[in-house]
């Protein structure tokens, strides 16, 4: 059983920061990618920022300001948010694509976090 949990949203400042956490656990063979999106009222998900073995995007609108990093040894992936402005505002959401092995077959699926609230305000 795979599950996400995420911590770190709240309510700040603009201009302020903010860092956010996923920590995956569970019968784990290995993780392909680890990223964050974000819905904020009334707007489609969006993808915030992924990373990969070797690699790294983010949305333009995040550049500069957000940083996405992992701690591979306790499956854990941080979103580091700085500089935010209201626009900023949505619930966040951890994906995590990963390998399970299954009576002996590998399985790649996606699994999500919870959700938790980032608000933007002063």
């Amino acid at each position: 059983q795979v599950q996400l949990v995420e911590s770190g949203g709240g309510l700040v400042q603009p201009g302020g920061s903010l860092r956010l956490s996923c920590t995956v656990s569970g019968s784990i063979f290995s993780i392909n990618a680890m990223g964050w999106y974000r819905q904020a009222p009334g707007k489609q998900r969006e993808l915030v920022a992924i990373t990969r073995t070797g690699s790294i995007d983010y949305t333009d609108s995040v550049k500069g300001r957000f940083t996405i990093s992992r701690d591979n040894a306790k499956n854990t992936v941080y979103l580091q948010m700085s500089s935010v402005k209201p626009e900023d505002t949505a619930v966040y959401y951890c994906n995590v694509n990963l390998v399970t092995i299954r009576n002996l077959y590998r399985r790649v699926a996606d699994y999500w976090g919870q959700g938790t609230q980032v608000t933007v305000s002063s």
